[in-house]
């Protein structure tokens, strides 16, 4: 009978093998992963402040014909942070030719009714209007 060592290590198996196999280069890992993250977070937030048109509200102004500039969008963003610091939700934003029912709280343009449409003025279930 031959004694049983008991230093040896089996291929695969042990403390030694395991610990070599699961370390990895942390320090690129985590970078990227960083990176990674900041640039999600950066594109979510901005997607937070920005305005969307709702489907209905879309299809109203391509009925119409109405296309927001970027300077048009620039100043509805900065009017719907004007509703919500004064904590209004329901808006009617009144835009050159334009007159836009915006949701606050959800940062989306409800509707859109150009001068022509708007023919009675009677805007219902709003809690404030804004003229920018």
């Amino acid at each position: 009978m031959t004694p049983v060592r008991l230093n040896n290590s089996i291929p695969g198996v042990g403390v030694g093998q395991t610990r070599s196999t699961q370390r990895k280069p942390v320090g690129g890992i985590l970078r990227q992963g960083q990176d990674g993250f900041a640039g999600t977070l950066r594109t979510e937030v901005a997607k937070q402040t920005e305005v969307r048109m709702s489907a209905h509200a879309a299809k109203r102004l391509a009925d119409r014909n109405v296309e927001l500039s970027a300077n048009d969008r620039a100043r509805l963003e900065a009017a719907v942070d004007r509703i919500q610091s004064k904590g209004a939700d329901k808006s009617l934003v009144l835009m050159d030719d334009l007159a836009l029912l915006v949701s606050a709280r959800n940062r989306v343009v409800i509707t859109a009714l150009d001068a022509a449409s708007a023919k009675e003025g009677v805007f219902t279930n709003i809690d404030s209007a804004v003229i920018i």
